[in-house]
């Protein structure tokens, strides 16, 4: 089935920068939306960033100017450049990729199993 990889979190220091990467795997015929989420400790999940089909984007506030949100729909990855990077950004990253037409039928939506993003000094 479809699967959603993300790969690239880890330990930073404050100012710093990461680049996540999530990789959709399968046999995937297109995907609308793709999309990260964070979950910080003891809180809800949030919406970070969103890139659309067209290319239009959409940020959380708390990381317009620092984040960007990219995609490669030849390899059905979407990226998130991360800088100037906060203590307040540590959380789980999840991705998300809304409305995939596969081999498995769709539209449906997936979610990555996540990764650590931890901004420390």
């Amino acid at each position: 089935q479809v699967t959603l990889v993300e790969s690239g979190g880890g330990l930073v220091h404050p100012g710093g920068s990461l680049r996540l990467s999530c990789a959709a795997s399968g046999k995937i015929f297109s995907i609308d939306t793709m999309g990260w989420y964070r979950q910080p400790p003891g809180k809800q999940r949030e919406l970070v960033a969103s890139i659309n089909g067209g290319g239009s984007t959409d940020y959380a506030d708390s990381v317009k100017g620092r984040f960007t949100i990219s995609r490669d729909n030849a390899k059905n990855t979407v990226y998130l450049q991360m800088n100037s990077l906060k203590p307040e950004d540590t959380a789980v990253y999840y991705c998300n990729a809304d409305g995939i037409y596969s081999g498995y039928g769709g539209p449906y939506d997936y979610w990555g199993q996540g990764t650590q993003v931890t901004v420390s000094s």
